[in-house]
């Protein structure tokens, strides 16, 4: 029980980073130029793709440090994979401009 109420936890924690990176743009990273119309441009903004990344490898690397790695690492990376994909599916860090 105490490990599905972390794993939900650290799902919210990397959601939450994933659209605090995709919104505020520490890195100011664009990958996937596309012009879906003469008029418009269409990029992915990766800044919270890539901090939801660093964040779970230092969850990992603290639960490494507690001995908890064993019992942990399968449900931190359901936690990030949930997190990225309903990330995905809410389109975070996808820009559409208009020239």
């Amino acid at each position: 029980m105490k490990n599905l109420v972390l794993a939900a936890l650290q799902f919210v924690l990397f959601l939450l980073m994933f659209i605090a990176g995709s919104f505020l743009t520490p890195f100011h990273t664009r990958w996937f130029v596309t012009h879906p119309t003469p008029f418009s441009t269409r990029y992915f903004i990766a800044d919270g793709l890539l901090l939801m990344l660093a964040l779970y490898l230092l969850v990992l690397v603290l639960e490494a440090a507690f001995k908890r790695l064993r019992a942990m690492a399968s449900w931190t990376t359901g936690a990030l994979l949930l997190a990225t994909l309903l990330g995905f599916a809410m389109k975070l860090g996808f820009i559409t401009r208009e020239l």
